[in-house]
């Protein structure tokens, strides 16, 4: 299977992954324009855009872009004109290139935000048509057969009294962000009365779902349930973007090379101490005299 087979199996199974394409090569780097690596959320990497060393600078911006879902340019140079950084690109030394000097797209394959909705009414295909232009993708089913999952962005129950209360359980338990009911708010209080869940849990429902603006047509409940999410959605972003701390790193005592300190990084236990190395030579240099590199880890 190609790389590219690789992402688009990836994509169709909805999970992440960063996309990092060469685009300039100078020789006598080992990559070319055009080479193309995934780099998952593990720090595993699938495909070729360099050696090792470049492949562990890779490894190390290719979390931190999946982890801010922002794209950058990744320019690897062999000398000391690294750890410059600007608006969406950085400069990094690698010390271990041996010549030559490599840019690197890196582009995060982070899945649409899936939003289940609930039924076959008017109102539900009004959330199918305008979800998509948003970004969000979306997928309708019948009461009987949600199954909501952990990872959904947001589940909304548009079925007129089929099936309602078993979606709203399933997704209350599993923590879904957004659960909204379209219902009035007689019916609306009444089917939430008679979800299987704490009274903190069953506040969290919006019901009536969507912000008051007036709607009456389909396409503006729509419209205002959308709208809804999107501000909640925009506020847990704000939320953890300062919660968020960037992927962990560590210093290669050999080389000084900063690399991702994930299990993927090539990496060593010794006396209950792990260091972590860009490389299978740095890697064998620090065996050969720990002690020599002890202080430097």
């Amino acid at each position: 299977m190609s790389v590219l087979d690789t992402a688009a199996a990836l994509s169709r199974e909805r999970v992440p992954f960063v996309q990092a394409t060469v685009v300039r090569a100078e020789k006598p780097t080992s990559a070319h324009a055009g080479d193309t690596a995934l780099v998952r959320a593990d720090g595993a990497i699938d495909g070729f855009v360099g050696g090792t060393c470049a492949e562990a600078s890779v490894r190390e911006y290719g979390l931190k872009v999946l982890a801010s879902n922002e794209p950058l340019l990744l320019r690897i140079v062999p000398d000391a004109v690294g750890g410059r950084a600007e608006q969406g690109a950085v400069t990094v030394a690698n010390p271990c290139l041996s010549g030559g000097s490599v840019e690197i797209f890196l582009e995060p394959r982070v899945p649409a935000p899936r939003v289940l909705v609930v039924g076959d009414s008017p109102i539900a295909a009004a959330l199918a048509e305008l979800g998509g232009p948003l970004g969000f993708a979306v997928e309708r089913v019948p009461g009987e057969a949600a199954t909501p999952r952990a990872d959904d962005a947001a589940l909304v129950v548009a079925s007129h009294g089929r099936g309602e209360e078993p979606a709203l359980t399933a997704a209350l338990r599993l923590g879904v962000p957004y659960v909204g009911l379209i219902a009035s708010r007689i019916r609306g209080a009444a089917v939430l009365a008679a979800l299987d869940v704490p009274p903190d849990v069953r506040a969290r429902v919006h019901s009536p779902a969507g912000l008051d603006i007036g709607a009456r047509t389909a396409p503006e409940i729509a419209l205002s349930v959308l709208a809804q999410l999107v501000a909640e959605r925009r506020i847990r972003e704000e939320t953890a973007a300062v919660t968020t701390r960037e992927p962990a790193s560590a210093i290669d005592p050999v080389c000084g090379m900063t690399v991702a300190a994930v299990p993927a990084s090539l990496h060593v236990d010794l006396d209950g101490t792990t260091t972590w190395f860009c490389g299978e030579g740095c890697r064998t240099a620090f065996l050969a005299d720990p002690a020599r590199y002890a202080a430097a880890s």
